[in-house]
């Protein structure tokens, strides 16, 4: 580790730990919710370390728990993570000059808050071992602070009441990484379309509103920043 990927390091956590912290009680909810549908100590940590993306994890508890096809639970879990695809391609030119293994190793710890805290200083940096050191270090201690959040909701699921309602603490730390990230007015746009739909739609059946807002919250967002570039361009 040379002088640059540790100033990267620094200035990567700097940024990454005030987010971090609505990991926590996002994790340890998603540990009691996976304990609660009937997974075992051993399925709950399997899947958290497996799937690594806590939207994806509660979006598909329930359909787990109700027996849903395994097709419709694979659909919701990719549909969940589509922003990834969009984040990847946001910071992919930070890593052009990396190998293809640690590109790929890098895809598996990228997470909404990482994105949210370091892509705009990876997007503006020349140096690849600053840029390495910036996005690692910070994805290294989310992954290790989420499976020990998760882990201490697995084995303390049994302690807690299940008359009380927790999933409020995971919206409220889904809000916490969100609001840093919605800068800018396409993407205010298509969170505020997205999240529209997704109350409108609810009834759909099979969750599917859930897809259709997506959709329409992605559409929205791309024709917003179609039409901010070509006003730009005038």
């Amino acid at each position: 580790m040379d002088s640059a990927f540790r100033s990267g390091a620094r200035e990567g956590m700097r940024a990454f730990l005030p987010i971090s912290v609505g990991l926590v009680p996002w994790a340890i909810v998603t540990g009691i919710a996976m304990r609660s549908i009937g997974l075992s100590e051993l399925e709950s940590m399997g899947m958290s370390l497996l799937v690594f993306a806590a939207t994806a994890q509660l979006g598909t508890l329930p359909l787990i728990a109700s027996g849903a096809p395994l097709w419709l639970i694979f659909l919701t879990g990719l549909v969940l993570n589509l922003r990834f695809v969009i984040f990847s391609a946001a910071i992919a030119p930070a890593f052009h000059d990396h190998s293809l293994a640690r590109r790929l190793a890098s895809s598996y710890l990228l997470t909404d808050g990482v994105f949210a805290a370091v892509s705009e200083k990876l997007r503006s940096s020349d140096d690849p071992q600053w840029r390495w050191g910036c996005y690692l270090v910070p994805s290294l201690y989310g992954w290790a602070l989420w499976q020990v959040c998760a882990l201490v909701g697995v084995l303390g699921a049994g302690a807690v009441p299940q008359d009380w309602s927790l999933e409020f603490m995971a919206t409220i730390a889904l809000m916490i990484m969100l609001v840093p990230m919605v800068r800018t007015r396409p993407m205010l746009l298509a969170a505020l379309v997205g999240g529209l739909g997704t109350v409108l739609l609810r009834g759909m059946p099979l969750r599917l509103g859930l897809f259709v807002a997506i959709a329409l919250g992605i559409a929205a967002g791309f024709a917003a920043e179609h039409w901010q570039e070509r006003r730009a361009a005038r």
